[in-house]
Order: C-alpha cells, then structure tokens, then sequence
C-alpha cells in the first residue's frame, strides 16, 4: 500500500473537521474522495502533505509514517499536493512557476530534461512560458498548476477540485492529463464535488460527510449506489 491514512482526526479550534478518517491508495491507483462542499475533504488532503497537523491518526507514506513531518519533507518524499482553485503565482513568468515546482530537487539536468517534456505534453505552456501566469486562462492555469506539481517528480499527487470553475470542454482536458500522469506510473488521489468526472477517472472511491467516510467501494459500485446516484449524480 503506498499510502494509508488511520484514524485521523483534525480540528479548527474546538470544530472538528475530520472525524476519524481512514483511506487508502495503492501504488498505480486513482483514487477519489468525494463529499460536498465542508465534508472535511480539503482537510484530509492537508493532513496527508503536511499543511495541516492531525490531532491523532496516522498516516503512512510507502512504509513510513509521515504525520508529523514538515510539509517540505513530505514533498521530498514523493507527494505534491495541488491546491484548489489554480493556485499559480500570477505575477512570475509560466517558466518561472515550473522550475519552482522543482525546489527540492539538486539535479539541474533532469529538472531541464522533465521541464522539456512538459512543454511537450502542454504546447500551450511553451508558447506562454515567458508571459505571467496571472495572465493564463484559468485552464491554463490549471494545467500549469498539475504541470508544477509533476516538476517535483511525485509518486502521489493529491488534487483538490481540478475540475473547479472550468469549462466542460477544459474539464475533459484535465481529466485526459489525469490519465495520462497516472499511466506514467504516478497514483492519484483526487478531493471532488463533481462526481461525475472523478468516478469516471477512478479505480475506486470514498464518501465523506460531515467529516466522516460513509461509504468506501471501487469505482462500479459506487456509480450503481442509489446513495451516491441521488446525492452526487443527480440520479
């Protein structure tokens, strides 16, 4: 198992978040959490890379307990975590945020190397990586954002709401780029209120409410769930 949360529990002041949560993603998968917007998604995200500490539980990353570490160290790892919303710095050049995206890495050649083949899997990128990201539209941006995310040369990225405010058509596109990140052997766990799009892309998903998973089953399942077609699907 590549990465395994046990039990944890977050709070914001005396308002507990996240209610004991357990989730899994194994070395290869996709993964989906899904939950309305306030389920605790988010937070369990950052409690996997670091930016938000656990008051209890575990979590575990390729063997090694990883809950108390510095988010920077969870990143040298092998996670990176894309924020919600394109989360680029607007007033840096497109070039500027990818090989920020590399941080934690020393090896010049491979970072020019891997920041060449993202301007071959995103030409849009290559056309614009002298103009500011602020600059981009917001698929653009998220295609940036994933793309900054890959620059540290992750074994897991976590993705919250990276079909947030996109068009359709530009969602079909993130959702293909998925795919292929995760046919290069990287594994996917992806925080989503548009259930539709993630249960298409996963291997298998959970569902969380009120801080709390409800359900956990493979991908089949949980679209044939009447649960999950009232709430989410709008079946």
């Amino acid at each position: 198992m590549l990465l395994r949360v046990k039990e944890i529990r977050t709070f914001y002041g005396k308002l507990e978040a996240v209610k004991g949560v357990s989730v899994e993603v194994d070395e290869g998968e996709i993964v989906t959490l899904l939950g309305a917007n306030g389920a605790g998604k988010t937070t369990v995200l950052k409690a996997i890379s670091g930016l938000k500490l656990p008051t209890s539980g575990e979590v575990w990353f390729s063997g090694q307990r990883i809950d108390r570490s510095q988010a920077t160290q969870i990143v040298r790892m092998g996670i990176s975590h894309i924020l919600e919303g394109q989360r680029v710095f607007r007033d840096m050049t497109v070039e500027s945020n990818l090989t920020l995206g590399a941080f934690v890495r020393n090896d010049r050649e491979g970072i020019k190397a891997d920041l060449q083949e993202v301007y071959e899997h995103f030409p849009i990128l290559k056309e614009r990586k002298n103009q500011s990201a602020g600059s981009l539209s917001g698929g653009e941006q998220q295609m940036l954002a994933i793309s900054r995310g890959l620059m540290s040369k992750p074994r897991l990225l976590l993705m919250d709401e990276p079909s947030i405010g996109l068009s359709p058509l530009m969602v079909n596109e993130i959702a293909s780029i998925i795919r292929t990140i995760n046919k290069q052997g990287i594994s996917v766990f992806i925080v989503e209120q548009n259930a539709a799009i993630a249960l298409r892309l996963a291997d298998r998903g959970y569902v969380m409410e009120t801080g709390k998973i409800v359900l956990g089953a493979k991908r089949d399942e949980l679209l044939n769930d009447e649960r999950v077609k009232k709430a989410y699907l709008g079946g």
